[in-house]
C-alpha cells in the first residue's frame, strides 16, 4: 500500500545529548548524567531540595537535507514531560554551527513526581503551512527526580504467580500456560506460572554453560513475546488530533514505539512511521506488518544472539 504523506518531513536522523545540569544555579556532578544510557538523575545526595533545574542541549540535525528540503522557518525545540503529573516544558533552540543546535531547558521541581522524558522536535514552514512537525529525535532521554544513579530502570516487571491457584482469578483460565504479558498497567508485566512445573526454578537457577545457555534462549523467548505485546498495546494507544494528526502515547508506550519503529518501518522518519501505522490499522496493510514486528521484538530481545550461544553450547556439549 502506498501511502501519501501530507507534506515532506527529514529522513536523516536527529541525535541529541545532555551536555550538562544545574540545580537552583548549582552545577550538578557529570557523574550524573550518563550519555550511554541516557539519563539524568537529578536527586544528589547533598542536595535533596531544589526548586529549578536547568538541562543543557546540544542537537545534531541532518543539514544538508535542511538545506536543500523544502523548509523554512526551521525551529528545534526540546520537550520535557511527565505524563504522571501531565506536566510539560519546552525550550527553543539556537542554530550554533553547521548542523548543531544548543540550548537550555528550565523545569520547576513542584511539577514533577518521578521520572520525566526528553527529547526533541524539528518544526517548520511546509507547503505553506507553519508549524509543522518534520522530524523529532530517534531516541529519548529520561529525567529521573527520585534518582541518585543514572541507569534506565526496569521498563519490565517480572512476576511469579501460580495461575491455578494464585489470587489473580482472571489468570485460572490459562493455567496450562507457562508465561501471560500483561500490558495494561502503568508499566507491562510477565507473568510466570510459577503452577508450570520448573519453569521458575530453571530461570532462576545457575548451573552450567549447556543450561546458562538454554536459559538465555528461553529468556529471549519471553522477551520477544513481551516486546510483540508492548508494540500492539502501544499502537492500540495511538490517538489523534484535531488535525487528524496521530499523537504519541504516554508513559511506557512512547519508548517502545520509538525503539521499535525504526526496525518495522526503518525507511520512515519516527512521525512518517507513525501516521503509517495509523493508517495500515484503519485502511488496510496492518497484516503485511506482521513480520516486522517479530523481527523488531526479536532485535530488543535479542534473540538470535541467544539462540546462537544455544545451539554453540549444545554442539560444544556433544564433542
Amino acid at each position: 500500500m502506498n501511502i501519501l504523506f501530507p507534506y515532506p518531513t527529514l529522513g536523516g536522523e536527529v541525535v541529541f545529548k545532555v551536555t550538562g545540569a544545574k540545580l537552583d544555579g548549582r552545577a550538578l556532578p557529570v557523574s550524573m548524567i550518563s550519555r550511554e544510557q541516557r539519563v539524568v538523575a537529578l536527586h544528589e545526595a547533598e542536595r535533596s531540595q531544589w526548586d529549578e533545574a536547568r538541562l543543557d542541549l546540544r542537537v545534531v540535525l541532518p543539514s544538508k537535507e535542511l538545506a536543500a528540503g523544502p523548509w523554512s522557518d526551521v525551529v528545534c525545540v526540546a520537550i520535557l514531560t511527565e505524563p504522571a503529573t501531565n506536566a510539560r516544558a519546552v525550550a527553543k533552540l539556537s542554530p550554533v554551527d553547521d548542523g548543531n543546535w544548543a540550548g537550555s531547558l528550565r523545569f520547576t521541581r513542584d511539577d514533577h513526581h518521578s521520572r520525566a522524558l526528553l527529547t526533541i522536535n524539528v518544526v517548520a514552514t511546509a507547503n505553506g503551512e507553519s508549524g509543522r512537525l518534520i522530524g523529532t529525535a530517534e531516541e529519548t532521554w529520561s529525567v529521573e527526580f527520585n534518582e541518585r544513579t543514572p541507569t534506565r530502570k526496569q521498563e519490565l516487571n517480572i512476576q511469579e504467580i501460580n495461575f491455578r491457584d494464585g489470587p489473580h482469578e482472571w489468570l485460572r483460565p490459562f493455567k496450562e500456560a507457562p508465561w501471560l504479558v500483561e500490558t495494561t498497567g502503568d508499566m507491562p508485566t510477565v507473568h510466570l506460572n510459577t503452577g508450570f512445573e520448573g519453569l521458575a526454578e530453571f530461570l532462576n537457577g545457575r548451573g552450567g554453560a549447556v543450561e546458562k545457555a538454554v536459559r538465555g534462549v528461553l529468556a529471549a523467548q519471553i522477551a520477544a513475546e513481551a516486546w510483540t505485546a508492548m508494540f500492539h498495546a502501544a499502537v492500540g494507544d495511538v490517538e489523534l488530533d484535531d488535525d487528524n494528526t496521530p499523537q504519541w502515547p504516554a508513559g511506557w508506550k512512547d519508548g517502545v514505539l520509538r525503539s521499535m519503529l525504526p526496525d518495522v518501518l526503518p525507511e520512515l522518519s519516527p512521525a512518517d512511521a507513525l501516521l503509517e501505522i495509523h493508517l495500515r490499522r484503519r485502511e488496510g496493510g496492518w497484516q503485511d506488518l506482521q513480520p516486522r514486528i517479530q523481527y523488531a521484538a526479536a532485535r530488543r530481545a535479542k534473540v538470535s544472539r541467544n539462540l546462537g550461544n544455544g545451539l554453540r553450547a549444545l554442539n560444544q556439549s556433544g564433542e
